[in-house]
């Protein structure tokens, strides 16, 4: 018989050492089934997950400080995005979209439109994963403009497929050993405020494309890809006038501004994309992670005639815009509208960083606080040196793991603990959550 799961209490609860034994058997049967270069941050098994807490199959209760690394937005569970997908499954699961296409991936193509910014004429299309809407982004990019050179930034991460590991700067885990890696694709300095030196967004900017004139060439440059903030590198958040003075000078070269916005979209920094911030217009814009609630769908949406300059048949994929997918993604459209999660984003960074501060008042081993909205890290350094404290990172998560919250790490040095909550989460959870950071900090001692 199917036992009937209890409803996971809305608070941490610790029961067993972590990982616990059921954890631990599925740990071992993880090793001999799945391959070793998939890892995991908590071998943490989970049961169900709802808000701001996911249960273990233990009955621990951890404080969800991750959201699947930006993607249960909504809750890992939204009663909206459930409800969706349980209709959408009992009429059909699948037809592929290039073979007898359906209303649903029409639906998000239209919402997408709307929402992006820019009042321009714009189209959209859908994949699976964040890594495979940035190559078609490119491909789009390099078919308008019928260039081929692409530029990326320094502490860049835009995903693990052939051409987006040649995109991304990281080495250690994501490109050690795959290469070669896909050629024409070029990198320049990013505003990297706290490490800059004093630059402002306008110098950086100007650091930046006099790179590009001299080693890539505008008249061979089809895009420029960047991320409004930064997400594996780190959370940067580029000095004011960086990206805007960027856009200016793609414009008047030809050059197709693609912003990355698979970690920043959806409502996470405060805004429902993080170009708003800035007042920014990409050319094209590439989503995932928070767009559906944790079902696997991702796109790009752009200007309607460099969207439109491919030819049919050569966007597309199998499984791209399954309409589940679609079904969820209208749903946390919906939820982000009617429960003003864009607004609730800013209130938990405001608590999130405010805590911080309050830690970094009497511990300078905090160098940097940054972010927007519910998208805040913390930069960890050597007190004395300022150096990268990757060590002290690295230990204060796992303290927290110990302790039921879930805490990710980030950053080119693997030093930057980053913070992206489920916009359902409660004051409370966080304010918990962040008693556990604190005496995390006071319990481990500097690692350089």
């Amino acid at each position: 018989m199917t036992s009937v799961p209890t409803a996971t209490p809305a608070k941490r609860l610790v029961r067993t050492a972590m990982p616990g034994p059921r954890s631990l058997a599925l740990s071992g049967r993880k090793a001999a089934a799945v391959a070793h270069g998939v890892g995991s941050t908590m071998p943490v098994y989970a049961a169900r997950a709802h808000g701001g807490v996911v249960e273990d199959v233990d009955g621990n209760v951890l404080i969800d400080l991750g959201s699947g690394i930006a993607v249960t937005t909504v809750g890992a569970s939204s009663p909206r995005v459930v409800a969706a997908v349980q209709a959408q499954v009992a009429e059909f699961t699948h037809t592929c979209f290039m073979v007898t296409p359906y209303e649903g991936y029409v639906a998000v193509a239209e919402r997408l439109n709307a929402l992006t910014p820019g009042d321009h004429a714009k189209r959209s299309v859908l994949f699976n994963s964040g890594a495979e809407a940035v190559e078609n982004a490119v491909k789009i990019a390099r078919t308008y403009t019928g260039k081929q050179a692409v530029a990326v930034f320094d502490h860049a991460y835009h995903g693990r497929t052939s051409l987006t590991m040649a995109m991304t700067a990281k080495s250690m885990p994501y490109k050690h050993g795959f290469g070669p890696f896909a050629p024409e694709v070029y990198r320049a300095p990013l505003s990297y405020p706290y490490r800059d030196g004093g630059l402002s967004g306008a110098e950086s900017a100007a650091r930046a494309i006099d790179h590009l004139e001299k080693q890539v060439g505008a008249d061979t440059l089809a895009a420029l890809v960047v991320e409004p903030i930064q997400g594996e590198g780190g959370f940067i958040v580029p000095a004011p006038g960086f990206l805007s003075t960027l856009l200016d000078w793609c414009r008047s070269n030809a050059v197709v501004f693609i912003a990355d916005e698979v970690q920043t979209g959806f409502a996470r920094t405060g805004a429902m994309f993080a170009s708003e911030h800035e007042g920014l217009v990409p050319d094209l814009i590439v989503t995932a992670k928070g767009i559906a609630g944790g079902l696997p769908l991702s796109a790009v949406t752009g200007r309607a005639d460099m969207m439109d300059s491919v030819h049919p048949g050569g966007l597309g994929g199998t499984y791209g815009g399954n309409p589940l997918a679609c079904a969820a993604a209208l749903a946390v459209m919906d939820t982000i509208e009617a429960d003003g999660l864009v607004a609730r984003a800013s209130d938990i960074g405001e608590l999130v960083a405010g805590r911080l501060r309050r830690l970094q008042a009497d511990d300078s081993r905090l160098g940097d606080i940054r972010g927007r909205g519910a998208m805040i890290a913390v930069e960890l350094v050597d007190a004395s040196s300022g150096a990268p404290d990757p060590g002290l990172a690295k230990a204060v998560a796992a303290f927290a793991h110990g302790e039921g919250v879930i805490v990710l790490t980030c950053g080119t040095h693997g030093n930057v603990l980053r913070f992206l909550p489920p916009l359902s989460i409660s004051d409370a959870l966080i304010e918990d959550a962040f008693d556990v950071l604190e005496s995390a900090f006071a319990s481990v001692t500097s690692t350089m």
